[in-house]
């Protein structure tokens, strides 16, 4: 159920995924959606938007371990995230992104996955640059809004142009900025 509900709410929200859609192609009975979820959507929303990013924070984790230059590792993140895109033709933009645009502000619950999530890939990303930046952390959160705004002006778009660009501009960035 939480696989199926955060694939439906990365692809239409929270507002307009309904549980009756989540339970019927998760293939799961009625009455298992209370038993696991007493908090009703609201805790699945939660608990998938988790699930989701713990999912992409460790392919970014991954990707970022392979490369030790920053600007490579970004790009190759960037590609990754781009595939995403595109394999589901600009229907899925990110699984946390979604959700916290649709539905953060009404729910503290909500919000504090979304929150949660997004802690956790900027901390990734921070880590990845500490070696070489004594600005990490604060160079962490503008790599990762650039990143967001990127991927939901190239869904909003059905263009990579978008991401491309911050690309460019954020490996040019991390190339000038001290060591």
């Amino acid at each position: 159920m939480v696989r199926t509900a955060a694939a439906l709410f990365r692809s239409q929200g929270y507002h307009a995924t309904g549980l009756n859609q989540v339970l019927a192609e998760g293939g799961a009975p009625k009455g298992s959606l209370y038993f696991h979820f007493p908090g009703g959507k609201e805790q699945l929303a939660a608990e998938a938007v988790a699930h989701a990013g713990q999912e992409l924070g460790d392919a970014l984790r991954e990707v970022l371990a392979r490369q030790e230059d920053p600007v490579e590792a970004l790009r190759s993140a960037l590609w990754l995230l781009s595939e995403g895109l595109v394999a589901s033709d600009f229907r899925d933009g990110c699984p946390v992104a979604t959700v916290a645009l649709d539905a953060a502000a009404q729910s503290e619950t909500i919000r504090r996955a979304c929150a949660g999530v997004y802690d956790g890939w900027r901390s990734a990303i921070a880590e990845h640059l500490r070696t070489r930046f004594p600005d990490a952390d604060e160079l962490a959160t503008v790599v990762l809004a650039a990143i967001e705004g990127a991927l939901l002006l190239a869904r909003t778009r059905r263009d990579l142009s978008p991401v491309d660009a911050v690309a460019a501009r954020l490996g040019a960035l991390l190339g000038k900025a001290t060591p």
